[in-house]
């Protein structure tokens, strides 16, 4: 009887050392080695300091500052037992369960046009500054969106329109291989440019 369990035990270790222990700890060491940058994280330093990491939305609320689509992450990050708003938590990267008959989602989302046409009257909103994206973190809007933005950002810092839209084409990123996805804009990226430009 003890002759039929000792194969299968035997094999159940060895496939757990092989497929859970050095397995993975060889595809981290080759993807640490060939993407450094990535496989810590995609952080971004300025001046010695990390400020954010390109994957991973920020909550830019100010005027001067282009903003991101909303964010569905309500985990505190404090406690995660408790749901509170917390804008880009990474620890909590959810959509919001929401479905379009839902009455906060509707009513959360015509505030926001609201406030963002009393803002910019002349251009239509948007569908991507009103929507939170499917894991609620996503860092990029569309070029759509970062140009409704911009006489508000331009306003607030003192530049000319021109100039505020010279930055967001130079910061459009261009579909994966030329085929997959969609022209977006980084908005981590993209203010960090224009804290560069407003010096």
């Amino acid at each position: 009887m003890v002759s039929h369990f000792r194969p299968a035990f035997v094999m159940i270790v060895v496939m757990t050392i092989i497929t859970g222990i050095a397995y993975p700890l060889a595809m981290t060491g080759i993807a640490g080695a060939i993407f450094p940058d990535q496989a810590a994280g995609s952080l971004i330093s300025r001046g010695g300091k990390t400020v954010g990491s390109s994957l991973i939305g920020q909550n830019f609320t100010t005027p001067n500052y282009f903003h991101p689509r909303p964010s569905a992450t309500t985990a505190d990050p404090a406690d995660a037992s408790k749901t509170v708003p917390a804008p880009y938590n990474a620890a909590n990267s959810s959509g919001s369960n929401l479905g379009p008959t839902s009455k906060a989602l509707v009513d959360r989302v015509r505030d926001d046009v609201a406030k963002l046409r009393a803002e910019n009257p002349n251009l239509p909103v948007p569908g991507d500054l009103v929507t939170s994206s499917a894991s609620g973190l996503d860092p990029h809007i569309s070029p759509q969106a970062a140009a409704f933005q911009i006489p508000q950002v331009a306003k607030a810092r003192h530049l000319s329109e021109d100039a505020v839209a010279a930055l967001v084409s130079a910061n459009t990123e261009a579909p994966l291989l030329g085929l997959l996805g969609e022209n977006r804009v980084n908005v981590l990226m993209l203010n960090l440019a224009l804290d560069a430009a407003s010096k």
